[in-house]
């Protein structure tokens, strides 16, 4: 959205020139400024963008700006973009940077109050962003928010109604699988699902840590994708930022557009990635008195996989894991030096342990899902 425009006009009538790009972030910014930037990041995602770019033209939020952050697509999106959404700014990012790295970037370039991110295969009710606004704003502590995700083929299904966590450091979609009627009440909530979340630019700029180039990174470029969502939902949590669920702010979610549910590539990151999450996160009195807990849910979930599921993803992202801990461990003593919230604060929003089968109960909405995909980025998911 240009600054001289009241709304975001939609896709091109004819010739009309692409507006002008918005510079980096520099100086305060204005408090009662209510653009809410919209990122969008995509890998050769034309298709699901021709459905999910007409729904956020459709807003019913007066002021929505839309980033594309194309990750190096081969099908000609940043082309057709220029073409028939001048509207949108693109950041050609010309390879695969990842979920994370690409929403990184993307954040960066913008200069709003309040940053949503989508992912590119979604179908946003209009009033999405209002919802997730009114939510925001009831409380100046709420720095994230959480979208009531519907399986698009599915939509009396729940997809996501924000991130659970139990104290194992297991991450899941909450309400996932249950019915839609089962989310119609406001919730407080761990973290938001980043395929569609809404949050305040003071608490990522709070919680934000130094990326490899040493730039502001809100999520952490080494995961690359996959649980970057949960990670920053612990470190939101860790500094005393809040999460609301906004069951007004409906989505309609394809998912796993860019990577198949069950494929070996998912599953590696998901090992990985779990474990750098809990590293990082849990303050050492906690780690060390659930570590038992931690370890044996770790090590009794890669032999299922392995025995039962023929996966060796599994293990090899608990060796990839071990084997990146150096910077992990860096990280963690950045984070917990500036956490501000205790324990039994944080503690609070905790899911009691489950029963290994009770575990497996969990992602039963998703496994009916699975499917083959190939391996790119513009998918986000808290599961494992």
């Amino acid at each position: 959205m240009g600054a001289a425009a009241g709304r975001w006009a939609g896709p091109a009538r004819g010739r009309d020139p692409p507006l002008p790009r918005l510079e980096a972030p520099g100086g305060p910014m204005n408090p009662a400024d209510p653009r809410v930037a919209v990122v969008v990041v995509t890998w050769n995602g034309r298709g699901h963008l021709a459905r999910c770019l007409p729904a956020l033209a459709a807003q019913t939020w007066p002021a929505v700006e839309v980033v594309v952050a194309d990750n190096g697509s081969t099908d000609g999106t940043v082309a057709w973009l220029a073409e028939t959404w001048p509207a949108v700014r693109v950041l050609a990012l010309g390879a695969n940077l990842g979920f994370a790295e690409a929403n990184n970037r993307a954040i960066r370039a913008t200069d709003t109050r309040w940053v949503a991110l989508l992912n590119n295969d979604t179908l946003p009710s209009p009033g999405w962003v209002a919802a997730s606004m009114a939510a925001a704003r009831a409380d100046a502590r709420i720095g994230a928010v959480a979208s009531r995700m519907l399986f698009m083929d599915d939509p009396g299904t729940i997809n996501s109604a924000g991130i659970a966590v139990d104290r194992a450091g297991i991450a899941w979609d909450r309400l996932g699988g249950a019915p839609a009627a089962d989310g119609d009440a406001p919730a407080a909530v761990f973290g938001a699902s980043a395929g569609a979340a809404l949050y305040r630019r003071a608490a990522l700029d709070d919680v934000a840590e130094p990326g490899p180039d040493g730039a502001p990174a809100v999520f952490d470029p080494r995961f690359f994708m996959y649980l970057e969502d949960v990670d920053l939902a612990w470190r939101l949590q860790l500094r005393g930022w809040r999460c609301a669920y906004a069951p007004e702010a409906r989505v309609l979610h394809h998912g796993s557009a860019s990577a198949g549910e069950g494929s070996a590539f998912k599953n590696r990151l998901l090992a990985r990635n779990k474990v750098w999450t809990v590293v990082k996160n849990y303050p050492a009195g906690p780690l060390l008195a659930w570590c038992p807990a931690i370890v044996a849910y770790d090590l009794g979930s890669a032999p299922y996989r392995l025995l039962f599921q023929g996966q060796t993803a599994a293990v090899r992202g608990r060796i990839d894991a071990l084997a990146g801990l150096g910077p992990v461990l860096r990280q963690r003593r950045r984070i917990q030096a500036r956490r501000t919230a205790t324990w039994a604060e944080v503690s609070l929003g905790l899911e009691p342990l489950a029963s290994p089968w009770g575990v497996l109960r969990r992602y039963r909405h998703l496994a009916r899902r699975r499917g083959d995909g190939p391996r790119a980025v513009s998918d986000s998911s808290a599961d494992a």
